[in-house]
């Protein structure tokens, strides 16, 4: 037993002692009866018991059907279905509540951490919550996370390392928690390093204290029975036989039970000209049985290895069948299409197909073009899906490839060249989705974040993971734009019109404007195109108005400097009189919504020539170009008051005007409007008033603080990075009389509305 400084809670025996007891192995285990007692303690909370377990081992040991086997021991419901009374006390738990058991497959580290909160009903916030939330509980709880090297959607990314530093080592440090987990090796000793002595336990499933060589023996010598399809063989047939065959592959295998189940494969598939007797004939290891069965089958090993190559590299469920030759081809330099094709028996005792049709893949169908909705895409579509049936297979072909990096370079540009027109939208979801997870590992994927169609297209969970694992100074500044916006297109789980929506206005906003221009002119059918955006931190309330065009100043164009400051004095001073004058008399209690009331005072009337469309923005009061608004009686010298900053609504250009000019939309007009909006803190919708049907739907990051949608169909949002205007680009429905959306039922905008709050309708 391997332990991290703790005692050993139960006596490493083996199967052979539990059989001599006279007990029955566990059906789906077929042994491994010391782990099973070591499992048992753990769940029962026997005393001397470590309060964690750290399971490892090496690829193809078994550990997953271990866990497999535990956890149906576990299972109130399924236990009912297995001999209990024939098992060995001591390796059944007690009938409890199933553990929490997330699985990591494919998910980030965040993502599994939610998984556990949304299990547990938390109501944290943040992740560090998390771990607070469940410390805090009165009872304790039990977690079995299995098979953590499956964990996230890139390989290359090594998210393993970051579930074990960042989930698992917090959840193991919090005494309320008891905790399985099934580590790779090297991750092990880093875990159970966290913790105070006697508080863990690691099982190595390769040490000689945790071997089961009987139930491996058990296990070769089950499959060989089940060959009912193959010829029969003494080997076989023969129970006598059956047992020395079973024991000289057990023994052969040096305890890996991946080894065994395809040495077995093997010979039952091709059993001409195979001796018994002959143990040299049987492999010692996962590489062995590679090259031992293209032997026995006529087979150059090599061209065996070439044709799993692919499926060594790739990423999320698996392979597209009809991108396997493409990519054997490109790995080995050669046309491997005959090869292919006459050696797929050869392969197939390797492979596994896999019929796509789950939820992300309906998922892909609804968002029209394959491109994932669901934020953990397989890039499957309804299609047929190859991998390995093992892991341990992949990293052997790897290993045996002289360089790993060239390969994956290889891949990429295979990929690359297999997109039709370089056109995203007509890419195969696959190439789509885990391109980027291949380029990585080739160091080309800082070359490649330079397209804002791939940025669109891919799945945003498999590209922001492969995107955060590049270093921030090889990133250029379209990969920094989505790696800034990544998050919301995650949390959202967004399709790609929306994707592409949101990255057009993300853009805008870093001084992009000719990535934001080409969203455009890709097909995709965007609700709105950004006009301009301000980075104008503390922006508050804003409204759209409109001014006289003699009462205009030539503005200054964003990128130059705003009015200045004496300008801004002077015209503010102007401001703060015309204000007055119109009555103007702010009590100090109200905020910074009701002090725009009195900023922007009249409405605009009919439509006519000789108007500007502006944008009128609450700012703290001296940001440059600002007109302070005026201040309560006897309020004077206080300071953080607040000013009205001007800003062309259809074009970047500040507009150096008194605000006491603007003249806001007539309620008459508002109700005329094609469009309507309504919002929540971090969501927006615009709908049209004839159908109430939404056209737009704008998230957010951070909370709005303020929005306005002209009659004009131009939305003015502010949130706490800035304000930005769009153009509603949706066709304006029959006019109809003005309705307001189930959604949106309530006060009346001029009820609920402050000043600069514009259509809340």
């Amino acid at each position: 037993m391997s332990a991290a400084g703790g005692e050993e809670a139960t006596d490493a025996t083996g199967t052979a002692g539990s059989a001599s007891a006279g007990y029955a192995p566990h059906p789906f285990i077929g042994g491994r009866t010391a782990v099973l007692r070591a499992l048992a303690a753990w769940r029962m909370r026997w005393p001397g018991a470590p309060r964690v377990i750290v399971l490892t081992g090496s690829p193809g040991s078994g550990r997953s059907r271990l866990i497999t086997g535990f956890l149906m021991l576990c299972d109130p419901e399924y236990r009912k279905r297995l001999p209990l009374d024939d098992l060995d006390p001591a390796t059944v738990p007690p009938d409890l509540p199933a553990p929490a058991v997330p699985n990591p497959q494919g998910l980030t580290a965040a993502q599994l951490l939610w998984t556990l909160a949304d299990h547990y009903e938390l109501s944290a916030g943040r992740t560090d919550d998390i771990f607070t939330e469940l410390g805090a509980r009165e009872e304790p709880v039990t977690i079995v996370v299995p098979d953590v090297e499956s964990a996230g959607p890139v390989r290359a990314a090594d998210e393993p390392a970051r579930l074990v530093r960042d989930v698992l080592e917090p959840l193991a440090a919090t005494e309320s928690v008891y905790l399985l987990a099934d580590v790779p090796r090297e991750l092990a000793t880093e875990l159970a390093g966290s913790l105070p002595r006697g508080q863990v336990q690691i099982i190595d499933l390769d040490e000689p204290e945790w071997a089961d060589p009987e139930g491996l023996v058990l296990h070769a010598e089950t499959a060989l029975l089940a060959a009912t399809e193959s010829p029969e063989r003494p080997y076989t047939t023969d129970p006598e036989a059956r047992r020395t065959l079973a024991e000289a592959i057990a023994r052969r295998a040096n305890g890996n039970r991946l080894t065994v189940q395809l040495a077995v494969q093997s010979l039952l598939m091709q059993p001409e000209g195979f001796d018994p007797s002959d143990e040299s004939q049987l492999p010692a290891d996962v590489g062995e049985a590679l090259d031992l069965h293209a032997r026995r089958l006529g087979a150059d090993p090599q061209t065996l290895r070439l044709i799993l190559a692919p499926l060594a590299f790739a990423e999320g469920e698996g392979l597209p069948v009809q991108l396997l030759g493409t990519l054997a081809s490109a790995i080995a330099g050669r046309d491997m299409s005959q090869d292919i094709a006459d050696g797929m028996m050869l392969a197939a005792p390797f492979i596994q197909p896999v019929e796509a049709g789950d939820g992300a893949d309906e998922a892909d169908a609804a968002d029209g073009d394959g491109s994932g909705e669901s934020g953990t895409s397989s890039g499957a579509g309804g299609r047929t899906l190859l991998r390995l049936i093992h892991r341990g297979i992949a990293d052997e072909i790897r290993a045996g490839l002289p360089d790993t990096r060239d390969a994956q370079t290889k891949i990429a540009m295979a990929l690359l060249e297999a997109v039709p027109e370089q056109n995203w939208s007509k890419a195969d979801p696959y190439i789509r989705d885990h391109l980027a997870a291949h380029t990585l590992e080739a160091g080309l994927l800082p070359q490649l974040l330079t397209d804002p169609g791939l940025f669109a297209h891919a799945d945003p969970v498999s590209l922001r993971t492969a995107v955060e694992a590049v270093p921030l100074e090889q990133l250029g500044a379209p990969a920094r734009t989505y790696l800034r916006i990544a998050p919301l297109l995650t949390r959202s789980q967004a399709p790609v019109d929306m994707r592409a929506a949101l990255l057009e206005t993300a853009f805008v906003e870093d001084g992009l404007a000719p990535w934001a221009e080409a969203l455009h002119g890709l097909g995709f059918t965007l609700p709105w195109r950004t006009l301009w955006s301000l980075p104008l931190a503390g922006a508050g309330s804003v409204t759209v108005g409109s001014l006289p065009q003699q009462d205009v100043s030539a503005p200054s164009e964003q990128g130059g400097n705003a009015p200045s400051e004496q300008d801004a004095n002077a015209s503010a001073e102007r401001g703060v009189n015309a204000s007055t004058e119109q009555g103007a008399n702010i009590p100090p209690e109200q905020g910074a919504n009701d002090v725009t009331a009195e900023g922007v005072q009249g409405e605009a009337p009919g439509a006519s020539g000789g108007v500007r469309p502006v944008a009128a923005i609450l700012v703290p009061e001296g940001t440059p170009g600002s007109r302070s608004l005026p201040r309560p009686e006897g309020d004077a010298g206080a300071s953080g008051g607040w000013a009205l900053l001007l800003h062309d609504l259809l074009r970047p250009g500040y507009v150096d005007a008194d605000p006491a000019l603007v003249l806001r939309p007539t309620e008459d007009e508002r109700a005329a409007a094609p469009f309507g909006i309504s919002r929540g803190a971090d969501y927006l919708r615009v709908w049209a008033r004839a159908d109430q049907e939404v056209v737009a739907a704008l998230i957010s990051d951070t909370p709005f603080t303020g929005a306005d949608l002209s009659p004009d169909g131009v939305l003015l949002v502010s949130t706490a990075r800035g304000v930005t205007a769009r153009q509603i680009t949706a066709a304006a429905p029959a006019a109809a009389a003005p309705t307001v959306p189930a959604q949106a039922a309530g006060a009346h905008d001029a009820d609920a509305s402050h000043g600069l709050e514009g259509d809340h309708s």
